[in-house]
């Protein structure tokens, strides 16, 4: 395998874009090396190299990751087809070159991570990693007992079936909600499909990072060690239950405790005894002369 660092993750590290804009740059020519056009994502770029990106020198800058908390009426984007505000415009410049993992919709506020940091951003976002969620929901009515064991059963969205890990009834109208997917709009459109609607919705925890006592826009580094945790991540045991009958299950067991010894054969059912006619309890000498005269007795027809 070649050194260097893979065109995309290198300019995703300058602070360019994600990974997969960075992509489409390189795809569409918008990427110089040492004054030659780049049309490879998987090219690799050593430190030696020149590398353009829109005619501009891009270089890659330290790696920072920091949670923040995302205040309502805010997009989670650089720029919006709309014109709306973006956290991009409340943000420090130190800290405009960090790409937001996962994104929170516009009515909804509470914990990001922000980070240039490409392989961390991969084990947040991916699907196999199963990273816990935590949000506190607020809605306009208290939620039926019924409906909220369908928000872990699985609600039908659009033919999309939606489900929680966990589901916990704070008030009347409040509730700690846990996921592990990632929907567009999930919990929202949760409440939506059961007749309510929700009022407030605050993401309180990613992973092992809390958003604590941070105030509303506010953020703070993220240590090294609970980095290096957040990239291991890894998947929490699902225990299945096991379709071994009982008597089988300990049998096996046994064997386990006792490797290379045959266990002695269970005791066979008694044999049934042979069915007797009346003449067998008379004594020897009746029971004989009982036989002849069977004998000579015809029988009935």
């Amino acid at each position: 395998m070649s050194e260097g660092t893979r065109l995309n993750k290198f300019l995703a590290s300058c602070g360019v874009g994600s990974r997969r804009a960075c992509d489409a740059m390189v795809l569409d020519g918008r990427v110089e090396i040492n004054g030659k056009p780049c049309l490879k994502p998987a090219q690799r770029v050593e430190p030696s190299d020149f590398v353009r990106v829109d005619g501009k020198r891009v270089q890659a800058k330290e790696t920072n990751t920091v949670m923040f908390y995302k205040p309502r009426g805010y997009v989670c984007s650089r720029e919006d087809e709309l014109g709306r505000d973006t956290i991009y415009t409340i943000l420090p410049t130190i800290l405009k070159h960090l790409h937001h993992v996962g994104r929170l919709d516009r009515d909804s506020e509470g914990l990001l991570i922000l980070t240039n940091d490409g392989d961390l951003s991969q084990a947040l976002m991916h699907p196999s990693k199963l990273v816990e969620k935590e949000y506190l929901v607020t809605s306009n009515q208290p939620v039926l007992n019924e409906h909220l064991d369908l928000f872990k059963s699985g609600v039908f969205v659009e033919k999309v079936r939606m489900r929680a890990k966990e589901v916990t009834r704070i008030s009347s109208r409040r509730y700690r909600i846990v996921l592990e997917t990632g929907l567009k709009r999930q919990i929202r459109m949760m409440f939506q499909t059961l007749g309510y609607q929700v009022q407030k919705l605050l993401r309180v925890r990613i992973g092992m990072v809390e958003l604590g006592d941070l105030p509303e826009g506010a953020w703070e580094p993220i240590d090294e060690k609970t980095i290096a945790l957040l990239q291991k991540n890894p998947k929490p045991r699902i225990e299945r239950r096991s379709s071994v009958k009982p008597a089988k299950k300990a049998a096996k067991k046994t064997a386990r405790k006792a490797p290379g010894k045959i266990a002695p054969p269970l005791p066979k059912a008694p044999a049934k005894p042979a069915r007797r006619s009346l003449t067998d309890a008379l004594p020897p000498s009746a029971r004989r002369t009982a036989k002849k005269s069977a004998k000579r007795t015809p029988k009935r027809r």
